[in-house]
């Protein structure tokens, strides 16, 4: 049948649940300093699950994010911590591959807070730079408008390693961004910033099926990993938010989720996993139903 990378899942909100703690604005880089070892744990049991790829918990380390906190001057620390674990993980595990997770600046969801390229492309850098010192790849990931894609592009393809493109888009129209641009504007970016791979992520399952269908016209990779919110809600789009704005639909179980997985799979896909609120559990239902359907994961 097919080779499918299969991605692990949302390593935030699982650290979320397991730590306990009350959440803050520092999301899963406070729990990673907070539980010394639980990020490795984590990315044990995705790999366990059937995962072949373990993410960084970097989404969320950038300036702004630290500015303010106790954290403040440990950003090279806290990056190279959260490829420590990552790669211990692999380690232990025997096989795999480290992607280093680049989330968006200020906020998720928030083209309209993406600063301009002057300011965005070096911030970027600085990022791309530390994580292609210790990572097979880079995924770009939430990227919410066609100027997040062009700056995130121009600065992590110079660092020489593959360089995965995932675009998040309107929970209600999978063809738009959620800057409300066309999702088939991003694929000659995709082409020509050197993208290696572009995917769809931290959307709604619903609307994977018609954001996938607009990036048919390219030769690239495709795939998809959707979260398991039940709605970005308005307080989430606040300044310095929490996760505990978001909830977890009552419907996303695992036998549910790979259900549209296999969807994605059928339509082309060939790289899939897991965001927000996707468990090691979601990975193993997805992992079987992919040997099962006689396609490798690789």
């Amino acid at each position: 049948m097919t080779d499918i990378t299969l991605l692990d899942g949302g390593m935030g909100q699982e650290l979320v649940h397991r730590a306990g703690d009350k959440p803050t604005p520092l999301w899963s880089t406070q729990i990673m300093l907070d539980h010394p070892g639980m990020v490795t744990q984590v990315h044990a049991d995705f790999f366990s699950a059937g995962a072949t790829i373990a993410t960084t918990n970097s989404y969320a380390i950038h300036h702004d994010r630290l500015v303010d906190t106790p954290v403040e001057g440990a950003f090279s620390a806290l990056h190279q911590s959260a490829m420590f674990e990552a790669r211990a993980a692999r380690r232990a595990h025997g096989s795999g591959r480290v992607a280093g997770a680049i989330g968006p600046l200020i906020a998720s969801y928030r083209p309209d807070l993406h600063p301009t390229s002057d300011i965005a492309v070096p911030l970027f850098a600085e990022v791309a730079e530390l994580l292609a010192t210790a990572c097979d790849l880079l995924i770009c990931e939430t990227v919410a408008s066609l100027a997040h894609a062009r700056d995130i592009l121009a600065a992590s393809t110079p660092t020489g390693i593959p360089v995965w493109l995932a675009l998040t888009v309107d929970d209600t129209d999978g063809t738009k961004l959620r800057s409300g641009e066309p999702v088939a504007d991003a694929v000659p970016i995709a082409e020509q910033g050197g993208a290696g791979a572009i995917l769809i992520n931290c959307s709604t399952p619903e609307v994977i099926a018609p954001a996938l269908s607009c990036l048919q016209a390219t030769s690239l990779p495709t795939g998809a990993y959707a979260n398991g919110f039940e709605q970005i809600t308005d307080g989430f789009l606040s300044d310095k938010p929490t996760v505990d704005a978001l909830t977890m639909r009552n419907d996303f179980t695992p036998e549910h989720y790979a259900e549209h997985v296999m969807g994605w799979v059928a339509a082309g896909a060939t790289i899939v996993g897991g965001c927000c609120e996707v468990g090691p559990a979601h990975i193993a239902e997805i992992a079987r139903r992919l040997r099962d359907a006689g396609h490798t994961i690789v």
